[in-house]
């Protein structure tokens, strides 16, 4: 796929400016290529340069890419919207789940999840612009979820994840990843020990690793702007 060295070069520059600038660790902010819509093919450059870490939103589509790259030491991500009907599959293929928006679907990834593999990473996810049409839990149920999460034995809670309403200004952007960051700190402070905010795409990094992201989505900048699957 032509250019996609220079690209991921330019986000990962982008990411290690933001972490100088915050005054974050070097390396403590870790890409995740968001490869939904993309065939097989247009992840090997990224393998072939080093980026290990891919997110899927579409089940059948990722089974595909995993069945193919098999051979590859991929850790695969699924940050889309969980249907029921679907858990099985995510819980037998993918190492983090970062979009488990309530307890149903945290049960049956737990369920489903093979006892012969670790614990399966998990992300709450937060619908912390509190939009109707958006996945995620409200924040004023987080901390019943979390908890019923944590009791979950096949699973391993780890943090939150949020997708914020799209904004083009820089300190709304940062607001909203600040309410995630204090909710993140709240939990801590009733007992869990999580470790993990997943936040921050194309557009919004900066502001994401300002507020102690762990992971950012990376999908555009990676890839270009993305074609809904037929």
């Amino acid at each position: 796929m032509s250019g996609i060295g220079p690209r991921l070069q330019a986000v990962l520059a982008r990411i290690a400016a933001a972490e100088n600038r915050y005054g974050r660790k070097p390396g403590s902010v870790k890409l995740i290529a968001a490869s939904k819509t993309q065939p097989a093919e247009n992840l090997r450059p990224l393998i072939a340069a080093k980026q290990r870490r891919f997110g899927e939103s579409f089940v059948q589509e990722a089974l595909n890419k995993i069945h193919t790259l098999a051979a590859q030491d991929i850790e695969w991500h699924f940050i889309g919207a969980i249907q029921a009907n679907k858990t099985k599959a995510i819980a037998e293929n993918f190492c983090w789940v970062h979009s488990v928006d309530r307890l149903k679907i945290a049960c049956r990834l737990n369920e489903h999840r093979p006892a012969h593999l670790p614990q399966l990473n998990v992300c709450v996810q937060v619908n912390i612009s509190r939009e109707p049409t958006k996945s995620g839990v409200r924040p004023e149920e987080l901390i019943e979820l979390a908890a019923a999460v944590t009791a979950l034995p096949r699973l391993r809670l780890r943090g939150l994840m949020a997708l914020p309403s799209p904004s083009d200004e820089y300190q709304e952007q940062r607001e909203a990843f600040a309410e995630v960051r204090e909710m993140m700190e709240q939990l801590n402070r009733h007992g869990h020990n999580l470790d993990v905010l997943s936040m921050g795409m194309s557009t919004d990094l900066e502001a994401a690793v300002a507020e102690n992201t762990t992971f950012v989505r990376i999908g555009t900048a990676l890839f270009g702007p993305r074609h809904c699957p037929v």
